[in-house]
């Protein structure tokens, strides 16, 4: 465990040999424009973000992202304006937008990140019949993905040349694949850093897509110094990966490296996690705390939460299955066990996302008709993007389900125990990243298994008070002791030793 202050002192003598270039496909800052047709800035959003928020105000150093709006472009000059000073309180960032075409660009995102890698990585396909990797799919890899990745890569070499020393690269996520083989090329003697937030597969799932694109995110994101993963299967799957679909690669699954035309690439395990002091601070604002007042009347004898952005692996529809089974097999609940649902709405754009949005408010007006009453809801669905309100309520959960499919980490079941103030039970899906680091605290279930996740329920809300208390105490021990700064001091120790 590293605290703040053992953070601000490594980071120091880090940046003191070299400068850090962040590079991320959303940025720390959000431009939205006005009724009067002005940019307004606001803070962005996503774990990146939130991971170097505290960074930000603490150390210079500059942030690329892409233009995400209309906004973004405009505060850019459409990109004739590299720089821009960060507008948020206390950020000594340097803000460079890469602007690129927006077809390009829809191309990139709406095409190859958004459903094909992120559906890819997530298990989330029906073989029998999707995806189907047609013309329009191999136009974006070339005219979308390809052309994005290089333009990134392009404002980070234009930003290492101008500085006395090669810079720290750190890029983040799937939607960055190609971008360190382009930089690697540009600056040879950058240290290359890449975290990706997501599972990586196996090798054999990686078959589904076109052999060509799978080697090439290889042998790009081999073109690194350090690659960071969530978990110690993530690792272990993209050295498979990589002895499948690169040759060349000879591949140390005894160190976890990688060498590849006498590069040398070591892969590491950082579990990302929550800055514990500041979701505690947000928990108790004006704000949250009249939230908490006017969501207490919601709550039940027993309530249950769960927080999630809409999407297809966070199966809340299966969650919302196994309550109205709780209900059935257990009458005697009906009008103590509430079930507070907080739904971000996400990617909307997306038809497999707005389709299960559909599916999903569908279960929940059918469980409220089947077992509601005139004066009692089972399910209050609050669909919005409230951070605020969400804090609010995990601070009134006798249980928080969190029966993801599977993901990369989950910060939800890191916050709920910092929060919580019932002593509150985590049922958690063991196939979601944060298992391992919770499972001493949790009730562990298969995120398939209805009759297994509703038996977990009824535990969670018949366990005695001793054992909620001693489970609650031994989450929040691991979540303070693996917090943010851990996670970031993990990082930039291994930089050091590189750099």
């Amino acid at each position: 465990m590293a605290d703040i202050a053992e953070l601000n002192e490594l980071c120091e003598a880090v940046f003191s040999k070299r400068p850090m270039i962040l590079v991320s496909n959303r940025g720390p800052v959000e431009h939205q424009m006005s009724g009067d047709g002005r940019p307004e800035a606001r803070r962005g959003s996503g774990s990146v973000v939130t991971a170097f928020s505290s960074m930000a105000q603490k150390f210079e150093f500059t942030w690329v992202a892409s233009a995400m709006g209309e906004g973004d472009r405009v505060v850019s000059d459409n990109g004739q304006a590299p720089h821009l000073r960060s507008p948020l309180p206390g950020h000594k960032i340097n803000l460079r937008y890469v602007v690129t075409p927006r077809r390009v660009y829809h191309k990139y995102y709406n095409i190859l990140c958004n459903p094909l890698l992120w559906f890819l990585q997530h298990y989330m396909w029906n073989p029998p019949y999707n995806p189907n990797v047609d013309a329009a799919v191999h136009d974006a890899w070339e005219t979308g993905y390809i052309p994005v990745n290089q333009a990134f890569a392009n404002a980070v070499i234009e930003e290492a040349r101008a500085l006395e020393q090669a810079p720290i690269v750190i890029g983040h996520d799937y939607h960055l694949y190609l971008m360190p083989e382009f930089v690697r090329q540009g600056v040879p003697d950058a240290v290359i850093q890449h975290f990706i937030h997501i599972p990586w597969p196996t090798p054999q799932y990686w078959h589904m897509i076109p052999d060509y694109i799978t080697r090439r995110i290889c042998e790009s994101l081999c073109a690194t110094d350090l690659l960071g993963f969530q978990t110690i299967g993530d690792v272990r799957c993209f050295l498979d990966t990589v002895d499948e679909f690169v040759p060349d690669a000879s591949v140390d699954r005894n160190i976890h490296t990688i060498d590849l035309k006498g590069h040398a690439t070591s892969v590491k395990v950082y579990p990302i996690s929550i800055n514990v002091e500041e979701v505690q601070r947000i928990a108790n604002t004006p704000r949250a705390l009249d939230y908490e007042t006017r969501l207490a009347e919601d709550t039940g004898d027993a309530t249950i939460v769960r927080i999630d952005r809409a999407e297809p692996n966070k199966n809340i529809v299966r969650g919302f299955r196994a309550y109205e089974l709780l209900l059935t097999r257990y009458p005697e609940l009906k009008g103590k066990v509430k079930f507070l649902a907080f739904l971000v709405p996400s990617r909307t754009h997306i038809r497999q996302y707005q389709r299960y949005m559909d599916e999903i408010q569908q279960v929940i007006q059918q469980i409220n008709n089947n077992h509601g009453t005139d004066d009692w809801q089972p399910i209050v669905p609050f669909i919005e993007n409230n951070y605020t309100q969400a804090i609010a309520g995990m601070k009134l959960y006798d249980v928080l389900l969190v029966n993801t499919i599977i993901e990369g980490m989950n910060l939800v079941a890191k916050e709920g125990p910092v929060v919580n103030n019932r002593d509150g039970v985590l049922v958690l899906s063991h196939s979601s990243g944060v298992y391992k680091q919770l499972a001493d605290g949790a009730l562990s279930v298969s995120p398939t298994d209805i009759e297994g996740t509703m038996e977990a329920l009824h535990q969670a809300i018949t366990m005695s008070a001793k054992d909620r208390k001693d489970r609650a105490a031994l989450m929040l021990e691991s979540v303070c002791r693996e917090d943010i700064n851990h996670w970031l001091y993990q990082q930039m120790y291994d930089i050091s030793n590189i750099s």
